[in-house]
């Protein structure tokens, strides 16, 4: 893949560091990834995580200092990760960020996914992403509920008081 195979997603236009893959054995391209500070191998999900990073940070007043990218987690005595989390100011979880690539269509199976990972953080707020459709939604306390859209990181955050 080379840049000019990027989709072009259902996102404000960010910038990034991109270079050929350091394995010379592999044919494909690394984004840097200010949240792990670290090169990764841009896939299609990988692609669809930095341009939404970006839009939370930018667009919806998320501090970068209170978002990471793949959370370990242990579900059912399983090694697991979740793509992005979203931190309160005071360390607790705000909301869980699932990413698929732009192909995938975003499925009650994604939901279910993201619920699983969500009952280990507890987090009040669930975002699922394909670059091209994004939901977001709120836990009531005995269900979720689809908002029009994704608040923004102080109105989540004063939910929580």
């Amino acid at each position: 893949m080379d840049k000019s195979q990027l989709p072009v997603l259902n996102l404000p236009p960010s910038s990034f560091d991109i270079r050929p893959d350091a394995d010379s054995r592999r044919d494909g391209l690394e984004v840097y990834d200010t949240l792990r500070q670290r090169w990764v191998a841009l896939t299609p999900e990988e692609w669809v995580r930095q341009n939404f990073v970006r839009f939370l940070i930018g667009t919806r007043g998320v501090p970068e200092s209170l978002t990471a990218n793949e959370v370990a987690l242990t579900l059912n005595n399983t090694s697991r990760r979740a793509d992005t989390i979203i931190y309160t100011r005071s360390l607790r979880p705000l909301c869980v960020v699932e990413y698929k690539a732009p192909f995938i269509p975003v499925t009650q199976k994604v939901f279910d996914q993201i619920a699983r990972y969500n009952s280990v953080f507890n987090a009040p707020y669930l975002i699922v992403s394909n670059g091209m459709r994004h939901y977001c939604c709120a836990y009531t306390g005995t269900g979720y509920t689809f908002l029009r859209d994704i608040p923004g990181y102080e109105e989540m955050n004063n939910k929580m008081r």
